[in-house]
């Protein structure tokens, strides 16, 4: 049986503005910085301004109401009505200076990636074409650490269905032990046991010492990856200088041989961290700025707003055509004003949310000590600043802050808290602190355990359990005790 009813609901929307704000928000400066080229290249009608003033002027000049009411949403191909020579010609800066730098661009090195490095090694073997095919399918098979994690079983089955080739599970082999012996040594292996002896047996000179640590990865590996050094040391009648000797040959190895190679200058570049704000100390007055150095300040252009005032005072003269042009610059002029505004706003939520920060840490900017770190959660900087607890969690998201002490991430200065025996409120992170320098100076041949990490916090005045002991020191990405041994 049909019914039909009216119900009344109350729903909350975003405005396409809003979303850009929550939208950016969540973006670090490098990212933010993509983000803002890409628009430029996007809206013929958005380009860079050169100071605040001017882009100021510009928006003031879009003004005109009577002629945007007159316009309708109708589809429009620029290229129609526009010229080539009259499309804005846009800076884009992708290098790291601003526009007021006079120093010329860097020339970037053009060199090879890890996977061209190890294809440039191919040709120098004396292989025909198709195995030089199939070697760089093996090759595009090897992942950033350097490791073949792929068995020749699914390999011979891929280059079978995707390339055609039929060929046998030993011709596959026989090109994965060539590669093998590429640089950087332990490339192509299948696990960190085949990677550590792989570089071992590559080595030029055989000693005694380098013997037993193939004996001992070979024999031995799951008592080594546990620290096991007494049954290794008993099982091969070793003594403890010999042990040591030893063990320091294979820790010398590199467990990811891939990461090795640098690969080229822009590449490095490209890693470096880049803080999101910058907080300089003068004489205990804290100054906090966003690091915009190599965004551009944004504008209305004012050739596309001019096409606007020109349509608005012709009346007589308006066509099909000119209105269609029109009303395509119109809906550019909205989406670059709507971008323009949640520029701004992605702005001031980013430092009223840092101030925010500054001002609940202050003693810690001031003096760079862990220890004057307090009890914070997202919460408690929703309530300073009036924003909801998504919106900080967006702000702390990927950001990171220059001090005078270093770079943070703004994660870092969220904490729980806990009470120690005198009654007072305290940062986890303090008993991290204390954790990480407990077993930082402790005996590593007798590392301590969680219930001797427990009793030297309880010697703090930090009375926890056992399992948050554990918790915590996870959290630090620090091992068991056992795994800490050394010989």
């Amino acid at each position: 049986m049909l019914k039909l009813e009216q119900q009344q609901k109350l729903q909350q929307k975003l405005s396409p503005a809003q979303i850009q704000v929550i939208r950016m928000l969540e973006l670090p400066t490098l990212e933010f910085e993509e983000r803002i080229q890409h628009e430029l290249e996007e809206n013929p009608v958005l380009e860079e301004a050169s100071s605040k003033d001017e882009f100021q002027n510009e928006e003031d000049e879009y003004n005109d109401p009577e002629g945007r009411n007159e316009l309708e949403n109708e589809d429009f191909n620029l290229d129609e009505y526009i010229s080539d020579d009259e499309v804005p010609d846009y800076r884009l800066h992708a290098n790291n200076y601003s526009r007021d730098d006079k120093q010329e661009d860097i020339p970037f090195s053009s060199g090879m990636t890890f996977h061209e490095y190890l294809i440039d090694q191919l040709g120098l073997q004396n292989i025909n074409e198709q195995e030089k095919q199939i070697a760089e399918f093996i090759i595009g098979n090897i992942d950033e650490d350097g490791y073949l994690r792929r068995s020749v079983e699914s390999i011979t089955d891929d280059l079978a269905f995707q390339v055609g080739l039929e060929i046998t599970d030993d011709e596959v082999l026989q090109l994965v032990r060539i590669i093998q012996q590429f640089d950087p040594p332990g490339v192509g292996a299948v696990s960190l046991q085949d990677c550590l002896l792989m570089q071992l047996q590559r080595k030029e000179k055989q000693t005694e010492d380098i013997t037993y640590a193939i004996r001992i990865l070979t024999d031995y590996f799951e008592e080594f990856s546990k620290k096991h050094y007494e049954k290794i040391k008993h099982k091969l009648s070793l003594t403890e200088e010999q042990l040591k000797r030893v063990i320091a040959e294979i820790v010398k190895l590199n467990p990811k041989p891939g990461s090795a190679w640098s690969g080229n200058i822009y590449e490095k570049n490209m890693t470096a961290l880049v803080p999101d704000f910058m907080v300089e100390n003068h004489n205990g007055t804290l100054h906090l700025s966003l690091n915009n150095l190599h965004i551009p300040e944004l504008r209305i252009s004012r050739e596309y707003s001019e096409l606007l005032e020109d349509y608005s005072s012709n009346k007589a003269n308006r066509t099909r055509e000119m209105k269609d042009a029109v009303t395509f610059v119109k809906q550019k002029i909205d989406s670059a004003r709507w971008f323009i505004d949640a520029v701004k706003q992605r702005n001031e939520t980013l430092l009223k949310t840092m101030t925010a920060i500054l001002d609940f840490q202050k003693d810690f900017f001031v003096e760079g000590d862990e220890t004057y770190l307090k009890p914070m959660i997202l919460k408690d900087i929703a309530d300073m600043t009036g924003f909801d607890i998504s919106t900080i969690s967006r702000v702390s998201n990927s950001k990171y802050v220059q001090t005078e002490y270093g770079i943070f991430s703004l994660k870092f200065f969220f904490s729980e808290a806990m009470t120690n025996d005198a009654g007072e409120e305290v940062s986890t992170r303090e008993i991290k602190k204390i954790l990480q320098e407990a077993i930082d100076a402790e005996n590593k041949k007798r590392p301590l355990t969680d219930d001797q990490l427990k009793e030297v916090l309880k010697i703090q005045g930090y009375i926890i359990a056992r399992r948050t002991v554990a918790k915590y020191r996870e959290q630090l990405n620090i091992p068991v005790a056992r795994l800490r041994k050394e010989v």
